[in-house]
């Protein structure tokens, strides 16, 4: 059966030597590009189109025309490939329409060798722009899908490669666009047929031969507030800059070991999940790569099912309105005919998405069912058995797991929250009743004390990942009312000092992390390290700032703002404990310090965006199990490991 996608939508494919047959109402230019798992395109040569027509698995048309057929044969691609976009371009000169607004739907379909149809695709909803994604042939664990994109680009081809990190996008689709103008045509071929099992791979190139282990996508949102950790930080999506994974104990010397291998599945069964089934240097960073690929596919998932919603329910209504636009339809029994029959489709297309839905959220939670229990303890929840083993590590990890991420299509299912160590911006836990209808619901005195007890969480986590003695908190409670809460750091005695309280112990403590911000940067641009005293603590340092801004002064309020600026580069961090509503007091000026901070909360809430479709995620903290003392025993462990590192 022809899977019809909407937007978003992905499909399996049964296949790997393919065509891929386009239908247009005008001659248009069509190509593909070749990119890594973030879908960068490592360079000219890894893009098939009028001038190049050939690649590696890939060959397209050398001509502009009304229909197009691609050749693909997904098993001779280059290992490094993982992401295949089929590109269409309107070409240029007199004469010709300047974008698809005003050309009919481009149509594309998928297919096998023998013509058999597996997905089609309408480019539905284009304007002004010249260049489109149509579709997208992506590798997940070890299987090929194909999604619909449809993403224009008014820039034209230039901007569409541009934006998956061609280095030179406006020669490459000005060269394009030259050979088609300059007459070149000759229909392409589809690949050999062969007997069954043979397959016909065309030579590697020299992309394949310098080809470089690709960086793995690291999602991040922006538009409501930023999820993930901006060291991640997109929003450039899927397709941003090089990541940084270098930190000062990380070796680099050794190429990547290759994932793990899936056992192979049965006849038409989706493959089976595998832990750390992704790229990377270590097991850590691929369950860390592994973990964002899972949420970058609940993403897509459900943006697609609701569209495709979206699609059903405007579609019917576009039906209705034609069929009682005659006046004959609204007497008899006419009308309500149209309206079953309108509704009838509408509930098909659902329930077509909804299937598709609930494949893909199986497949996930087979996934998540695997990746959970695998993950290191910076990685996991509290509940997860790696902390009854747990011991004081030698390096620091790569990221550090802060809450929990679902959506509501699948709220069994939740994607582990990951930020980067080290933080590169400081925390703000919102501890107002306006936060969201769960704080709301709330005394205020609850929320302000589990907004105390999601900072010592967190607090401890970091405690726990670092080397022993390389990482330091301070606590300011200027009231002294969050003494219960912060018994747990106290008691075990891994602060750097008592909680800070009223003005005195306050001004204190900012003083100290201030004036260490300050000889460090110095250090650093005079390029004079040796020369800080000796007994500053060139450690990590977290200040845990609770109740803002009750019993700050205005010295003090510049103080925190210049940590939040300039502390994290230097290793200087703040988790701030506060309701956004107390401080509309001091106006504007404290705008910048709540936008410099990752906002969370400690009861569930949906303000965290993702940068490709606008989900809003609900954030769930972490909390330990009822009735149990890890974090107690994780704290007397990090402690032991202070006092000897101190002997």
């Amino acid at each position: 059966m022809t899977a019809e996608l909407v937007r978003g939508q992905n499909h399996t494919l049964p296949q790997t030597r393919l065509e891929i047959r386009v239908s247009a109402g005008s001659p248009v230019v069509a190509g593909a590009t070749l990119g890594d798992e973030r879908g960068t395109v490592r360079g000219a040569e890894r893009i098939a189109h009028p001038a190049s027509h050939r690649v590696p698995g890939l060959e397209v048309s050398r001509q502009a025309a009304a229909d197009h057929r691609l050749a693909v044969d997904l098993d001779a691609l280059p290992a490094e490939v993982h992401r295949v976009t089929v590109v269409l371009a309107l070409p240029v000169g007199a004469g010709r329409p300047v974008s698809f607004g005003a050309v009919a739907a481009p149509f594309v379909a998928v297919t096998g060798l023998d013509g058999t149809e597996i997905a089609t695709f309408t480019l539905t909803g284009l304007d002004t722009e010249s260049a489109v994604s149509a579709l997208e042939l992506y590798r997940r664990q070890g299987a090929w899908k194909v999604r619909a994109v449809g993403q224009g680009y008014a820039a034209g081809l230039a901007g569409l490669f541009a934006d998956q990190g061609v280095a030179e996008a406006a020669e490459t689709a000005a060269a394009i666009q030259e050979a088609v103008a300059s007459g070149l045509a000759r229909s392409v071929t589809p690949p050999p047929r062969t007997t069954e099992g043979e397959r016909v791979r065309h030579p590697a190139g020299p992309a394949a031969a310098g080809a470089q282990a690709p960086a793995p996508p690291v999602p991040e949102a922006q538009p409501a507030e930023p999820l993930g950790d901006p060291a991640s930080a997109r929003t450039e999506a899927p397709g941003g800059g090089p990541i940084d994974y270098a930190h000062p104990r990380r070796q680099t010397s050794a190429p990547p070991p290759p994932p793990p291998t899936a056992p192979p599945a049965a006849p038409g069964q989706p493959a089976r999940p595998v832990a750390g089934d992704a790229t990377g240097w270590s097991m850590d960073e691929r369950l860390y790569n592994q973990i964002w690929g899972m949420f970058e596919d609940l993403a897509r998932a459900v943006a697609a099912y609701r569209s495709a919603v979206d699609f059903a329910e405007s579609r019917m209504d576009q039906e209705l309105d034609r069929a009682l636009s005659d006046p004959r339809n609204r007497i008899g029994g006419a009308g309500d005919r149209a309206r079953e029959a309108a509704r009838a489709k509408r509930d098909e297309l659902t329930g077509r998405a909804r299937e598709a839905l609930e494949r893909d959220l199986a497949q996930l939670a087979a996934e998540s069912a695997v990746v959970e229990p695998a993950l290191p303890a910076a990685y996991a929840g509290w509940d997860n058995p790696v902390w009854h083993a747990y011991r004081v590590p030698m390096e620091i990890p790569m990221a550090l797991r802060l809450g929990d991420l679902l959506l509501g299509e699948a709220p069994d299912l939740r994607i582990p929250l990951l930020v980067r160590l080290p933080l590169e911006r400081g925390i703000w836990i919102d501890s107002g009743r306006t936060a969201s209808e769960a704080a709301a619901s709330t005394t205020g005195d609850q929320l302000r004390g589990l907004a105390v007890e999601t900072a010592v969480t967190l607090a401890a986590r970091l405690l726990a990942v670092y080397p022993a003695g390389e990482f330091s908190v301070h606590v300011v409670d200027p009231a002294g009312a969050a003494a219960g809460q912060l018994s747990p750091l106290v008691g075990s005695g891994v602060l750097a000092g008592p909680p800070a309280a009223g003005a005195e112990g306050v001004a204190s403590v900012l003083a100290h992390l201030t004036r260490r911000v300050d000889l460090v940067q110095m250090a650093i641009r005079a390029g004079a390290a040796d020369s800080l005293p000796p007994d500053l603590d060139t450690g990590e340092h977290l200040l845990i700032v609770n109740d803002f801004p009750h019993g700050f002064d205005d010295r003090a309020v510049t103080q925190l703002r210049y940590l939040a600026d300039e502390g994290p580069s230097v290793g200087v961090h703040l988790l701030m404990v506060a309701d956004r509503e107390d401080a509309r007091a001091y106006g504007p000026v404290l705008d910048p310090l709540w936008r410099s901070l990752l906002r969370i909360t400690p009861v569930a809430d949906d303000h965290l965006a993702d940068p490709w479709v606008g989900h809003a995620w609900t954030y769930e903290p972490l909390r330990t199990p009822q009735g149990s003392r890890v974090l107690e025993q994780v704290l007397a462990l990090v402690a032991e490991a202070r006092r000897g590192g101190r002997c």
